[in-house]
């Protein structure tokens, strides 16, 4: 019970000493009570199939994982990985998707050289209708060190032929991606580095290309994070962002008259009234019972309302709770030949559409209620 000392959890995610106002973590690992390298590995058998009934059940029970092995972890609680194949088949499957990442990185960089090249695009390079604009206002992690420009590079673009649509709303996303990128997680010492700015950019503009939908949206920043923190390989943390967008993409789509996280708000709406119906008639008077309070909670998944760490291991327990074993086989896997729009319109993201009717509350609704209902009496009395 008294064992060695805790050792503070958020250490492996260090934050900038100037950062006093940032949450604090709630966990304190100790031994014996984490997911440790040597338990992770001996979870596998010889062959590297993995007792994935083991793992859920460790998190199940409010392990730590260690954080140099929670994004191997991650990929198989994401479904980015079978648990019944075998060393031999992920690798292949990690060499494909490697390669598919890579081709898709390689277009966006043709199109615009900036994609790849450790930089990052920080002002509109293009109007709405194809054209360059000329001189931006903020373009200096582009022309640092080149002498080539945004306006050139559209401008060469340009002489090719004219912008097809989908070009057109790719390049207007890229200074709205970058806004997004430069407010994410700057507390961490992690993103004091540019590579590292530039990494999380380039996998969301990659991600932008692909994404048939074709339209930015604020919070994807604050989900990809973790992923290039957590995974050295940049291809192999841009695969768990996507398999985690396949989740998530509902959530983040808005609109001038609906959010989309509006039936999740609905069911919090009926669980709150069913669990305490003294706060939620309180709710409902002060103007609340539509829940709009809780939008970011459900949309990000709490990373604004947690500490860093904090977040990840909530985001952890409830994959692992919610852990489907037909997330693997009914996705399409990706290959070097691959087009994306194929890749896109087979994937786990159309399987996820499919089985929303029929699929539980996700536990994040019930979550947002457990802490209404901690905080019942303070909100009926001071809100």
């Amino acid at each position: 019970m008294w064992g060695a000392p805790a050792e503070p959890a958020d250490s492996y995610y260090e934050v900038r000493p100037e950062c006093t106002d940032v949450p604090e973590t709630k966990f304190k690992i100790r031994p014996g009570k984490t997911l440790s390298v040597r338990k992770w590995q001996a979870a596998f058998a010889p062959d590297g199939q993995l007792d994935i009934g083991k793992t859920l059940g460790r998190i199940h029970r409010g392990v730590r994982i260690r954080p140099t092995i929670r994004g191997e972890v991650w990929e198989f609680l994401l479904g980015c990985f079978d648990p019944q194949s075998t060393y031999e088949e992920r690798e292949q499957l990690l060499q494909e998707r490697r390669s598919a990442y890579e081709k898709w990185k390689s277009v966006c960089h043709e199109i615009f050289p900036v994609v790849g090249s450790g930089q990052f695009i920080t002002a509109p390079v293009i109007t709405e209708d194809g054209q360059p604009i000329q001189e931006p206002l903020v373009d200096q992690e582009v022309s640092a060190g080149t002498t080539t420009t945004s306006t050139d590079m559209v401008n060469d673009l340009l002489s090719k032929g004219p912008l097809n649509e989908r070009i057109i709303n790719w390049l207007l996303q890229l200074h709205q991606i970058c806004l997004d990128v430069k407010r994410t997680d700057r507390t961490l010492v992690f993103y004091e580095k540019q590579e590292n700015l530039a990494e999380l950019w380039d996998i969301l503009v990659v991600y932008a290309w692909i994404d048939r939908d074709g339209k930015k949206v604020t919070g994807m920043s604050d989900l990809a994070s973790p992923m290039i923190i957590l995974l050295e390989n940049e291809a192999n943390a841009f695969w768990c962002f996507e398999r985690m967008m396949c989740r998530l993409r509902g959530n983040l789509r808005c609109t001038e008259s609906s959010v989309g996280v509006e039936s999740q708000l609905s069911h919090l709406a009926m669980v709150t009234q069913v669990i305490d119906p003294k706060l939620h008639q309180h709710l409902e008077t002060l103007g609340g019972g539509d829940y709009l309070f809780a939008v970011r909670m459900l949309m990000v998944l709490f990373r604004r309302e947690f500490s860093f760490f904090d977040s990840l291991y909530l985001w952890q327990m409830m994959w692992a709770l919610e852990y489907d074993p037909d997330l693997f086989y009914l996705y399409e896997e990706p290959s070097s030949s691959m087009n994306e729009s194929k890749m896109r319109s087979r994937s786990m993201c159309d399987y996820m559409k499919i089985k929303s009717d029929e699929a539980p509350l996700p536990i994040s609704v019930f979550l947002v209620a457990s802490v209404l209902k901690e905080k019942s009496t303070q909100l009926l009395h001071e809100a």
